[in-house]
C-alpha cells in the first residue's frame, strides 16, 4: 500500500524571520522618516551654501522646474511620427500595409489609391495615426521598408482638449520636420488639419467615396474635419 509523501516547508533561514520589534513597524516608520529627513536637510544645506558662494564641491539634489525648464531627452527617443517625403514632396509611403499590420495598438489607418506612376505601384490616399492608441512603441518605423515613417520630430507633448484633436492626418504628418531630438518640443509646431484629410498625386482625383469616408477615431466613427459623430 502506497502512502502519499508528505511535503514538508523548507526551513527558513534565520535572517528572513521578523524580530517583535521588526513586526510592530514603528520603528521602521520612524527609520523611513529618519532617512527622508537626512537627505531633505542634506540638500537644503547645500543649496544655501552654494547660494552664499560656499560648499561648491556639494552636489546637492535638482528639480529641474518643469515646464519653464526642460530636461535634455536621450539622442534615441522616440517621439512623435511624421511621414518622409520624396525629392518631389510626395511622400514615400506606398501604402503596403506593413506598418498598420505591426502596430500592436491597432492605431494606424491607412486607405491605398493606385499611382499614376508606374514604377509607384500604390501611394496612401490616407494616412492617420491615433494618438490615443499610440504606444509609441516604434513598431511601424522598424517595419516600413520604404523609410517612409520616423519619429524624430522632437514633440513629446501630446495633450489637446478635444479627442479629435489626437487624431493626425497625412497632411499633418507630412508637414513635421525632424528636429534635435534631444530637445522636446510642445504640441503647439504641430500643424493645423486641413481640407479633408486625403492626399493624392498632382493630376490624381481622390473618388468622392474616399473623401467622404470615416475614420475610426479610439474606436469611434468620426467624421474627418468634424467635431461631432456623423448622424445616423
Amino acid at each position: 500500500m502506497s502512502t502519499t509523501p508528505t511535503l514538508k516547508r523548507p526551513a527558513r533561514a534565520k535572517g528572513d524571520r521578523m524580530t517583535w520589534w521588526e513586526a510592530i513597524y514603528l520603528p521602521e516608520i520612524f527609520r523611513g522618516l529618519a532617512i527622508t529627513s537626512r537627505h531633505f536637510f542634506s540638500n537644503m544645506t547645500g543649496h544655501i551654501l552654494q547660494l552664499f558662494g560656499l560648499g561648491r564641491n556639494l552636489q546637492p539634489a535638482v528639480t529641474i522646474q518643469y515646464p519653464e525648464v526642460v530636461r535634455p531627452l536621450p539622442e534615441r527617443t522616440r517621439t512623435l511620427h511624421r511621414l518622409t517625403k520624396r525629392e518631389d514632396g510626395s511622400p514615400r509611403c506606398v501604402a503596403c500595409m506593413m506598418c498598420e499590420s505591426a502596430c500592436p495598438a491597432f492605431c494606424i489607418f491607412i486607405t491605398a489609391g493606385e499611382h499614376p506612376d508606374p514604377t509607384i505601384e500604390k501611394y496612401p490616399v490616407r494616412f492617420e495615426i491615433d494618438l490615443g492608441l499610440c504606444v509609441f512603441c516604434g513598431y511601424c518605423v522598424e517595419a516600413c521598408p520604404e523609410d517612409a515613417i520616423r519619429m524624430d520630430t522632437g514633440i513629446v507633448e501630446l495633450s489637446t482638449y478635444r479627442r479629435e484633436d489626437l487624431l493626425l492626418t497625412i497632411d499633418q504628418l507630412l508637414k513635421l520636420e525632424p528636429v534635435d531630438r534631444t530637445t522636446p518640443r510642445s504640441m503647439h509646431p504641430i500643424p493645423p488639419r486641413e481640407g479633408d484629410g486625403t492626399w493624392s498625386p498632382p493630376g490624381v482625383e481622390v473618388p468622392t467615396h474616399l473623401r467622404a469616408g470615416l475614420t475610426r477615431l479610439s474606436g469611434d466613427p468620426i467624421a474627418v474635419g468634424s467635431d461631432q459623430p456623423p448622424s445616423s
